[in-house]
């Protein structure tokens, strides 16, 4: 292990920043992609579209510091080549962090709302962040749901039972925790919780 805490801190560590929470088998909803540079969100949402379970996606993020692409952007373009429709993609290519990912994209948020489709967050295991700004800047949507996958660093995996192991891993899973945990103590982050499998 590559980090000083004990099996026991790593369950509970792990169980808290996991934000899975998938929507019913069977119910289409709005998919919200979390910007990165990363592809896993769109090979998630193209499948799920063509099985009719994301009649609409929306496309979040700006510059990405490490290679520069524009995520929101690079998403649309990753989404038609594997025939999704531009109709079903909505984009915001311009923001630079998580809480940004959100706030420029409530339009969407709300055009989803409006088409009473729940919302289904697609982010990285352990971002726990995502679920609590998505309640505290979009509180309209209510309850939401979230799919999540596992990002590679220095060629590696981050899963749920190897992140101590590794130090991209370990760095990030336990800021995560960190972070969260505090900024739900002093306000600067909503409360969320995981109810019969949604968040709210």
């Amino acid at each position: 292990m590559t980090v000083d805490i004990s099996p026991e801190q790593v369950s509970a560590i792990t169980a808290f920043v996991d934000v899975e929470a998938p929507p019913p088998a069977e119910r289409p909803t709005a998919h919200f992609l979390f910007g990165t540079n990363q592809i896993q969100p769109v090979d998630i949402a193209a499948e799920r579209y063509h099985k009719g379970l994301a009649p609409l996606i929306i496309c979040t993020g700006g510059v990405n510091r490490h290679n520069g692409i524009v995520e929101g952007s690079t998403f649309r373009r990753l989404l038609l080549e594997r025939d999704v429709p531009n109709e079903a993609i909505r984009v915001e290519a311009q923001s630079m962090n998580t809480w940004q990912n959100v706030e420029y994209a409530l339009p969407f948020l709300r055009e989803a709302c409006r088409s009473r489709l729940t919302i289904t967050a697609v982010c990285k295991w352990y971002h726990r962040r995502t679920v609590h700004i998505l309640k505290g800047l979009a509180p309209e949507i209510s309850t939401f749901h979230a799919i999540t996958w596992e990002p590679l660093y220095s060629g590696r995996p981050i899963t749920r039972t190897d992140w101590p192991g590794i130090p991209e891993g370990s760095r990030r899973v336990i800021r995560e925790w960190e972070e969260v945990t505090r900024r739900v103590a002093d306000g600067s982050l909503s409360a969320a919780r995981l109810v019969e499998g949604a968040w709210c």
